[in-house]
């Protein structure tokens, strides 16, 4: 009691209150005078002195920790000194009085203690002014423990965690007060820490007066463009992560795609919420030198922080231990740019929470956890034109068919958008198309200003490429614009495992991409690299390459044919070797395989006709593919494809592959129902194979003419023909003649004829096991027998809708066309309208869809006749006429006419002078093809004049 009230008399009644409260023993004043003289005893002497009013101790300078506390509190708040805050504060060793329970010590203990934390609260202020943040939180954190409810001590412990990068302790803390004088006093916290709370929680806390912001970024670009979902999705990820650890977001993409410009852009988006640092650094990772090291990253990126060279230890570990302490202070945001490796990055990365790392790479960092990565895609279309139009103004807009060409030669790439529109820009007497004729067919030598250029940033990519990779991505140069594994192995010689590892290698560096599972691209302008690359091969090499994938396009496309047929495929292009048998072995659908390799096929006849030592494979090619593809309707495949190699064997003077080639090319203008061009190729194939030894092709190609005249109305040529075809192959059973001229029986009308031939021509096809010619020849067999009065319409329709499921299944839509038609003919025999028009509305929709004049002709009449027994005369009359216009475009006149009967018919009461001139041109065309329909022409004629008389 005499030491709290140093210097000053204390009565005997004051000082026996203190030791014995409101009721002191009546000895009090003695026990009071032996203390004292104790306490005389152990202090120097003087130290106490008796007064008439009671006792009074003096200490000595320096001897009494509260008052040199108090001077030393005194003299710091003068001077604003926090080192003599701090001298103050450390003669403190916990509460004062601490374990004396006399009220009168505790009122005098407690000012004291109040003065402990005025003065704790001015230092931290004094350490927060000055930007020592993380060394507040320590001292902080003890004073919190000991004053609880002190709502200032807790900001600014808040505020040093949030400043060190402590975000979730800082509001963590907040939570605690919050919840102690809830429960103590009943209160919320003041305003000024809730407003400090909610600051913390938009990141908007300030920085420390001493502290200046550190901004490193580079400059970014005033004309970014796009990217809006992908901004969204880098944002949105961010938000996600919050505070709970660091953010990493790693954006990987080809070279020139436009990466550090993302980066940069959405930096500038988030800056705000990283006030203390903005970094960068370049990793060279894709320089022409070597990549950055980490320990040289580190010293970059503390030297931006403002650390002391001194300060920066030598030693890699001492250099991350600094860069994680200095940026744990911070709420920062680093751009690590360029970056090589995942094992470049893994010690830069941040460690603590309230950091963001954006990354760019040129491959995909998949070493890296906890991520958020993005590839780069080129820009959409769009997104590419509006670019051009903000580098080069407003020309762009009043050319958009010429800036949409600029974009397509550009891949959508935006360093070639960007060279391409500085071109642009610099060139004010330009139009867009001048940049478009200047860009030409070769891209690359025009995509270059200054230093940068498309073609040097590929080559960054390439060089650093082990030898290995480097050879399949020259090889690759070779390719069309897709290719598979297969592909690939054949054209590097690889097994497939190790094709496919090196595929794997190039898309992790983004060298070619997989937009599907095993469909493999090079971007345009890197294939044109490529291609660059592979003219440098040597050709003995580049030769050897192209006929290992040229011949697995070859095997594979062979293997699309039924046993039969393939058989059929060597008698024309020879017996069929594979080159690489474990590479045909590893297809597993040559059918879906075809369909995939459909779009380059052409490219691959191109490559063969443009290599003397490989020419064979342009023709054998289309010949191995054919059936697949003409069967499936894609006649432009089979067009090009036969049009290309025609040209190609014609200059090499092999004249058995000109004639093969002109009855597949034949076959193309068959089913478009130019049948003039199909006649005079087949006159041109048959002309050639008179005069080769191979007379088995000669027949096969004048069965082909045969059907042709079938189709074209020349009944009686095609039968003279047939029977010629017949003499001359009877020793292989007559197979190739026996379909035109049950072609021609059926539609004469001729029904044992045409059973008999039908059922041969089944019989055939069951041996083949070729289910789309079984299918059809099942649904002529049920025509022809519910035409002969065999079976009812009931059950021919059973057969015919069994043999249009199997057509549908083999996807066949020619056969599903004729399918559908007959099937709606016999739905109508049973007045089954509904029925009847549904199917003979979707046969008229296939064969619009394939172009098949000829039988949209007879199909659009079928489904006129159709709705006009219903009673919807202007549909029908519509239909009617459309199917007239169409047989009119085919020229054939069996469709036509059938049309001419079908809207002479219809024209009979509105205008039967037009239905007597359509239908007299129908009689005289079906007379003179002996056609089953004739009579019912003749009827209605007798009908009109019987009207008319």
């Amino acid at each position: 009691m005499l030491l709290l009230h140093a210097g000053r008399v204390l009565s005997v009644a004051v000082l026996a209150d203190a030791v014995w409260g409101a009721d002191p023993p009546a000895t009090a004043k003695g026990q009071l005078q032996t203390c004292v003289s104790r306490l005389r005893r152990l202090l120097p002497e003087g130290a106490i002195r008796s007064d008439p009013a009671g006792y009074c101790l003096t200490p000595g300078p320096g001897e009494l920790d509260a008052a040199e506390f108090t001077r030393l509190v005194t003299e710091a708040r003068a001077r604003q000194d926090a080192e003599l805050y701090r001298r103050a504060l450390d003669l403190w060793h916990g509460d004062a009085a601490a374990g004396i329970d006399s009220h009168g010590v505790r009122l005098a203990a407690d000012v004291l203690d109040q003065q402990h934390v005025a003065a704790l609260e001015e230092w931290a202020e004094l350490e927060l002014a000055t930007g020592r943040d993380r060394d507040l939180a320590g001292p902080l954190s003890a004073a919190v423990d000991r004053f609880p409810l002190q709502e200032r001590l807790s900001g600014q412990l808040m505020r040093a965690l949030f400043r060190s990068g402590r975000q979730a302790a800082a509001l963590a803390e907040y939570r605690r007060v919050r919840a102690a004088l809830r429960d103590d006093l009943g209160l919320d916290p003041g305003p000024e820490l809730q407003d400090l709370h909610t600051s913390m929680l938009a990141g908007a806390v300030p920085l420390s007066p001493g502290q200046t912001p550190i901004r490193c970024l580079p400059r970014t670009v005033g004309d970014f463009t796009g990217r809006d979902e992908l901004v969204r999705r880098l944002v949105g990820a961010i938000d996600t992560a919050g505070d709970a650890g660091p953010v990493i977001a790693v954006i990987d993409g080809m070279a020139g795609s436009g990466k550090t410009t993302l980066a940069l852009h959405v930096a500038t988006l988030l800056g705000d919420r990283y006030p203390d640092a903005h970094l960068f650094v370049d990793l060279r990772g894709h320089h022409a030198e070597q990549p950055l090291d980490p320990g040289a990253a580190l010293l970059v990126l503390l030297r931006q922080l403002g650390v002391d060279s001194e300060r920066i230890p030598p030693g890699l570990v001492d250099r991350i231990g600094l860069w994680r302490t200095e940026l744990a202070r911070r709420r920062a945001l680093v751009l690590f740019d360029n970056a090589a490796t995942s094992a470049q990055l893994a010690d830069l990365m941040p460690t603590g929470p309230g950091s963001l790392a954006l990354v760019t790479s040129r491959r995909r960092l998949v070493g890296l956890d906890g991520v958020h990565p993005e590839s780069l895609p080129v820009l959409q279309p769009v997104e590419a034109v509006a670019l051009l139009t903000r580098i080069a103004g407003e020309r762009v807009r009043a050319e958009p068919v010429a800036a949409a060409e600029v974009v397509r030669r550009c891949g959508g790439l935006p360093l070639a958008l960007r060279l391409a529109g500085a071109r642009l820009a610099h060139r004010p007497r330009w139009g867009v198309a001048d940049l478009v004729r200047r860009l030409g067919d070769s891209v690359l030598p025009e995509l270059e200003a200054e230093d940068r250029s498309v073609v040097d940033a590929f080559a960054v990519s390439y060089r650093q490429l082990p030898d290995g990779l480097r050879r399949v991505f020259r090889l690759l140069g070779l390719c069309p614009a897709g290719f598979d594994v297969l592909t690939v192995a054949a054209l590097t010689g690889l097994s497939l495992p190790d094709a496919r590892e090196a595929l794997d290698d190039l898309i992790d560096v983004h060298l070619i991409d997989e937009p599907e599972p095993d469909v493999y691209r090079l971007h345009d302008l890197l294939r044109e690299y490529a291609a660059a690359l592979a003219s440098e091969i040597a050709r003995e090499e580049r030769v050897e390459a192209l006929r290992g994938m040229l011949d697995l396009q070859l095997q594979a496309a062979a293997a699309t044919n039924l046993p039969t047929y393939r058989s059929a495929v060597e008698r024309d292009i020879g017996r069929l070797t594979p080159l690489r048998p474990d590479l045909l072995d590893a297809v597993i659908d040559p059918v879906a395989r075809l369909e995939k390799e459909r779009p380059y096929l052409r490219d691959y006849v191109d490559i063969a006709a443009g290599e003397p030592e490989l020419i064979d494979y342009a023709w054998r090619l289309p010949r191995a593919g054919w059936r697949r593809l003409f069967m499936h309707g894609y006649l432009d495949d089979v067009y090009v494809m036969n049009e290309r190699a025609l040209t190609a064997v014609r200059r090499a003077g092999n004249r058995p592959a000109v004639a093969t080639i002109l009855n597949y090319l034949a076959s193309v203008h068959y089913r478009r129902s130019q049948l003039d061009d199909a006649v005079r190729l087949l006159q041109e194939c048959i002309a050639i194979r008179r005069t080769l030894p191979d007379k088995d092709s000669l027949a096969r190609a004048m069965a082909n003419l045969a059907t042709l005249y079938c189709e074209s109305g020349r009944w009686a040529e095609c039968i003279e023909l047939t029977f010629e075809v017949r003499r001359l192959a009877a020793a292989r059973h007559g197979r190739d003649e026996i379909n035109a001229l049950a072609n021609v029986y059926f539609h004469q009308g001729r029904w044992p004829e045409a059973l008999r031939l039908y059922r041969l021509r089944l019989l055939n096809h069951l041996d083949i096991g070729d289910r789309t010619r079984i299918a059809d020849s099942l649904f002529s067999l049920a025509v022809i027998k519910h035409a002969s009065g065999l079976v009812s319409a009931a059950a021919a329709r059973r057969q015919v809708q069994a043999a249009l499921r199997l057509l549908q299944q083999e996807n066949y839509p020619h056969g599903e066309a004729t399918a559908q038609h007959e099937l709606g003919l016999l739905l109508a025999v049973d007045e089954l309208w509904p029925e009847a028009i549904a199917a003979l509305r979707r046969a008229v929709e296939i064969a619009e869809q394939l172009d098949d004049r000829g039988r949209e002709a007879m199909y659009c009449t079928g489904l006129g006749r159709a709705l006009r027994h219903v009673g919807d005369r202007p549909a029908a009359r519509m239909m009617l006429e459309r199917g007239l216009r169409m047989a009119e475009r085919s020229r054939q006149p069996y469709p036509l006419a059938l049309a001419r009967a079908g809207l002479g018919d219809d024209l009979i009461d509105d205008d039967p002078a037009e239905a007597r001139r359509l239908l007299r041109l129908a009689r005289e065309s079906l007379a003179a093809l002996s056609a089953r329909q004739l009579p019912d022409v003749e009827a209605s004629l007798a009908l009109l004049e019987a009207v008319r008389a």
